[in-house]
């Protein structure tokens, strides 16, 4: 059950939707609300929450062990299946049509449904390979 929507909460919620294709951490997202009077403290208690709640999901950098958020609640990021850049950390939405073949496809080839909301392909984005990162 959601919690009561303090003024914190709803900061960092809006902020969360603003980057909902980034992978945060709490101490960069500490940093960038410290003008609205939100203490590390706060961030990640109400990450937590959010975590429970299913609107964010914790990951990991490829060559990191810091912890990263996502946010994941955003309407436009719920049908959508994920690409990410281990080179630069990027995040990506799959092309729909191509998200929904691959859906298609799993589901009758290896009668697999994919849960979209927790899926993300990892690979090298063209910007990456481009630059040869």
């Amino acid at each position: 059950m959601p919690k009561y929507m303090t003024r914190q909460r709803k900061v960092l919620l809006a902020y969360l939707t603003e980057h909902a294709d980034e992978k945060l951490s709490a101490r960069q997202i500490e940093s960038d609300l410290s003008g609205e009077g939100i203490s590390i403290s706060a961030v990640y208690r109400n990450l937590s929450d959010f975590e429970k709640e299913g609107k964010i999901r914790r990951v990991n950098k490829s060559g990191s062990r810091e912890v990263f958020y996502q946010y994941t609640d955003a309407e436009h990021c719920k049908e959508c299946l994920h690409l990410s850049c281990e080179k630069c950390g990027k995040t990506y939405h799959m092309n729909m049509e191509v998200t929904q073949m691959l859906i298609k496809n799993l589901a009758s080839s290896d009668e697999f449904d994919i849960d979209k909301a927790n899926t993300v392909l990892y690979g090298v984005c063209k910007d990456c390979r481009k630059n040869g990162e």
